[in-house]
């Protein structure tokens, strides 16, 4: 079936107006490089923004969680805990460090990981005597996991969390930053995200020190030589001062950004909270939600309807939209690792894989469109 109308994305980019004065002061001053003053400022402000003692301006997420695992000295044949409903990027990073991940259920209230499933983990660890190097802790779809009880138990054990926070920038928990709650925090700018860069990412920290060493191996590990010396394995994994200018712009309107998408997940709701079967992820009472992107669940006690039949009808008016993150213990590249549930019987992340559909929720998306996505929806679920 083929439409006229025009395309409605996901969550596209979403430009302030102001990134092109950042970008014409680095043309004009020929800061061109992967280093100037836009990186500087952009690192300054968003740990200032975080509450941070510093930041890293990076090439990508991936690279933030990846140099935060080196940090910890997470290594060859380490255990890593992680959350299961996650993307891929938030996992990679431990299998470049040649490290196993240990996969971690949700809980139902705020689809993040579940302290209950973390404390059988912790338990099997203590049986096998194998303690994790690490936990990454996810900060799923802008809503801030439960630090409280998952931080009491890191600390118990003793292990260190990185927090991944990819998708979380402008959220909160009980009034502090998303971002915060590790050893280290992990934000991405990737195009899809709630500000961008087009492509990258900033590690955070209170540690300073660490963060050095990240930018020494974020720059090829040069040493301090007058030629090219090398004494330990580096990376490429540097912000340019262009992609920084972009950031810095992006950064000065977070905030109406995350108004907005709270926004469109109200008109969602409003919208379509009535018909049979239909849910929302809810927002957990500790914290403040970004809403990125506006997840609808569909429960198939009460519905006919699953998420890849209004995928499809959205997709035949072209409208983007798609499932919930496939967790990452369902996926054929982890099909011999460990997993822990939060419940005795059945699995919370299996059955928000099996209900949820990811809507349009861009800061960009006008209530004409946003009534579109609506309408497709409630003809869809309704039957009509």
């Amino acid at each position: 079936m083929q439409t006229n109308n025009k395309r409605i994305y996901l969550s596209p980019p979403h430009m302030s107006g102001k990134e092109q004065e950042y970008i014409k002061e680095a043309f004009d001053t020929n800061w061109i490089a992967p280093l100037g003053p836009h990186v500087t400022a952009f690192e300054n402000e968003v740990a200032a923004y975080a509450g941070t003692q510093g930041a890293l301006a990076l090439s990508s997420g991936t690279a933030g969680l990846h140099l935060a695992l080196r940090l910890l000295g997470v290594g060859a044949g380490d255990r890593v805990f992680c959350s299961s409903l996650t993307f891929i990027g938030s996992v990679n990073p431990i299998l470049y460090q040649g490290a196993i991940p240990v996969f971690i259920d949700s809980e139902p209230d705020s689809w993040n990981m579940s302290p209950a499933a973390l404390e059988k983990a912790f338990e099997w660890a203590m049986e096998i005597g194998i303690m994790p190097r690490a936990i990454v802790i996810v900060d799923l779809y802008g809503q801030s996991a439960d630090y409280d009880p998952l931080l009491a138990i890191c600390n118990r054990y003793g292990v260190p969390v990185v927090e991944d926070s990819a998708e979380a920038m402008g959220a909160s928990y009980k009034g502090k930053a998303c971002g915060t709650f590790g050893n280290f925090g992990v934000y991405s700018f990737n195009g899809n995200k709630i500000i961008t860069t087009s492509g990258g990412g900033m590690l955070i920290s209170d540690d300073v020190e660490a963060l050095g060493k990240a930018l020494f191996w974020a720059t090829q590990a040069r040493d301090k030589a007058p030629w090219y010396q090398h004494s330990e394995v580096g990376y490429n994994y540097r912000m340019s001062n262009i992609v920084a200018a972009v950031g810095r712009g992006q950064l000065t309107v977070l905030d109406e950004r995350v108004k907005t998408r709270r926004e469109i997940f109200a008109r969602y709701q409003d919208a379509l909270g009535d018909l049979p079967g239909v849910g929302f992820m809810a927002e957990a009472t500790y914290g403040n939600c970004n809403r990125w992107l506006t997840i609808m669940t569909l429960d198939r006690n009460y519905t006919l309807i699953n998420p890849m039949q209004v995928i499809n009808a959205l997709a035949a008016e072209n409208i983007e939209s798609r499932p919930v993150w496939k967790p990452m213990h369902m996926q054929p590249l982890f099909a011999d690792n460990m997993y822990f549930t939060h419940e005795e019987e059945g699995s919370v992340s299996d059955r928000l894989f099996s209900r949820g559909v990811c809507l349009p929720s861009g800061s960009s998306l006008t209530e004409e469109e946003q009534q579109r996505v609506i309408e497709v929806v409630r003809n869809t679920v309704s039957g009509a």
